[in-house]
C-alpha cells in the first residue's frame, strides 16, 4: 500500500473517532447528565474520562497523518491560500484539540469540583456545542475542498 494511500486512511480513521465522539458526547452525554439531577456531572465525567484516553491517541494520530501528507506532497503553500481556508482550519482546530487535552484538562483536573454541577453542565455543553460547530465546518469544508469545490 502506498504511504499517502496508508496517512489518509489512518487520518480519516482518526477524525471519525475524534469528531465522532466530540459529536457523542455533545448530542447525547452533555444532555442526559444535564436532566440527571445530581448524578449528571458524575456521569459526564466517567464517559469523558473513557473518551479522553482514547482521543489521546487519535488526535495525535491525526495530526501525524496530516503533516506527512502535507510534507510528502509538498502542501505548506496551501496555508497561505485563501481559497485552501480548510488547510488552515484544520491546522487550527487540531492545535486547539491539542491544547484542551494536554495541557488545559490536566490542569482543570487538578482544581476541587466545581460549587454547582447545574452550571458547570451547562458551561460544558455550549463549549462543546462551539467545538462540534467549529470541526463541522472545518470537516465540510475540508471534504469540498479536497473535491474541488471553492467559494
Amino acid at each position: 500500500m502506498d504511504d499517502l494511500v496508508l496517512a489518509r486512511a489512518l487520518h480519516v480513521l482518526g477524525v471519525i473517532h475524534w469528531i465522532g465522539g466530540l459529536a457523542f458526547v455533545t448530542l447525547v452525554v452533555l444532555p442526559l447528565s444535564r436532566s440527571e439531577a445530581g448524578g449528571g456531572l458524575v456521569l459526564f465525567q466517567a464517559v469523558e474520562r473513557r473518551f479522553s484516553t482514547q482521543v489521546r491517541l487519535s488526535v495525535p494520530l491525526v495530526g501525524a497523518t496530516g503533516f506527512w501528507m502535507t510534507w510528502r506532497l509538498d502542501l505548506w503553500a496551501r496555508f497561505a491560500d485563501t481559497e485552501y481556508w480548510w488547510m488552515g482550519a484544520m491546522l487550527g482546530l487540531w492545535l486547539l484539540f491539542m491544547l484542551l487535552l494536554f495541557v488545559i484538562e490536566p490542569l482543570m483536573a487538578r482544581r476541587a469540583g466545581p460549587d454547582d454541577p447545574t452550571a458547570a453542565i451547562r458551561r460544558l455543553l455550549l463549549a462543546h456545542r462551539v467545538l462540534l460547530a467549529a470541526a463541522a465546518a472545518t470537516a465540510l469544508g475540508a471534504v469540498a475542498g479536497t473535491h474541488g469545490f471553492s467559494f
